[in-house]
């Protein structure tokens, strides 16, 4: 396979699983240049990353030569990036989330497909190897089917984390805990669980902030199937603990907790995976994490540009946890339980 020519988008604070993920891959990719407007960022990056950085982003569009561009800047801004990158013939790989709003989600991923281009957006938790151990075993009908799924996401963010221009208001983020914190856990949940047929939920803003999104959600669902189950997201939780998926079917229930999964079956086998005390960003450092899994969904994109097919985390796959936030957010403000579009 050949290498890839790449450039980086965005230098701000998810640049670095990234950055240390295209250092392991150096047999195949070539990093062309890595952009920021800020001056401090460039030189903190090149320092640290050792990689080429660059002021001029007109000229990685127009440089024929790059394959791919990552695009790792703030969500309000990807539709009219990704639009660029479709123009100039270059395949993406986009950070979370898709966009700000669900159609402007639905316009990025349309405008990838109108150019025969391949997306892919970083959702990295569906390649940690204990999501893919329970992914696995779910495709074998080893927990017989659904009966009840729920997913929990207890995390703390300081003071700090909010002091950054911006932070936590719609104007730059589009959304909180549900679309900037916990769709990496709501993404994964939905790639194990399937979309949640409607939902009813409950969307406040603690008073610890002053911002203008949601920090605290509480949610109910049921799916097409008949299972019901619950969503919890909150960056209120201090310290932060690690985000929990439990799926309880008719032979046995799971529970994954960041890195680690623990099975039940009722024949008596019990499976164990992963560790307990590996780091999930859940606490004060959101970037309390290995960078592997984004290694993993970086080889994946480069593969399916390679081999012509979408890859894993493609904009139709993404735009499933966008349609259940923006339900979420939509039944909190209505008061009622909302049908969830399936994606």
């Amino acid at each position: 396979m050949a290498s890839k020519r790449v450039a980086v988008v965005g230098l701000g604070m998810a640049v670095a699983p990234h950055a240390q993920s295209l250092q392991s891959l150096g047999d195949r990719v070539e990093v062309v240049g890595c952009y920021s407007g800020s001056a401090d960022r460039r030189m903190a990056f090149a320092d640290r990353f050792h990689l080429p950085v660059t002021n001029d982003l007109d000229a990685l569009f127009a440089d024929d030569g790059i394959d791919a561009l990552f695009l790792l800047t703030p969500p309000t801004t990807h539709l009219d990036l990704v639009r660029r990158a479709a123009q100039a013939g270059k395949h993406v790989l986009l950070e979370k989330p898709l966009e700000a709003t669900l159609d402007r989600s639905r316009a990025v991923v349309e405008a990838m497909e109108d150019a025969g281009l391949t997306l892919a957006v970083m959702f990295q938790h569906r390649f940690r190897p204990v999501a893919q151990r329970l992914a696995g075993l779910l495709a074998e009908g080893r927990l017989g089917a659904l009966l009840m799924a729920s997913a929990s996401i207890h995390w703390w963010r300081p003071d700090s984390y909010f002091a950054q221009p911006g932070r936590g208001m719609k104007a730059r983020d589009g959304g909180g805990v549900l679309l900037t914190q916990g769709i990496h856990t709501l993404d994964l949940f939905v790639s194990l669980t399937g979309l949640p047929q409607e939902v009813m939920s409950y969307a406040v803003t603690s008073p610890l902030r002053r911002i203008d999104t949601e920090d605290i959600v509480s949610a109910s669902a049921r799916f097409p199937g008949g299972a019901i189950g619950a969503i919890e997201a909150t960056t209120v939780a201090y310290p932060g603990f690690a985000e929990t998926i439990v799926l309880a079917g008719e032979h046995g229930t799971a529970r994954l907790a960041s890195n680690h999964l623990h099975v039940a079956l009722k024949d008596g086998t019990i499976i164990e995976d992963g560790s307990a005390d590996a780091g999930g960003g859940g606490g004060a450092d959101p970037m309390a994490f290995s960078h592997e899994p984004h290694q993993a969904l970086i080889t994946d994109f480069l593969d399916a540009i390679d081999e012509k097919r979408p890859a894993v985390t493609n904009g139709r796959e993404a735009l499933k946890v966008h349609a259940l936030i923006d339900t979420m957010l939509r039944a909190a403000e209505a008061g009622r339980h909302l049908p969830v579009p399936q994606a």
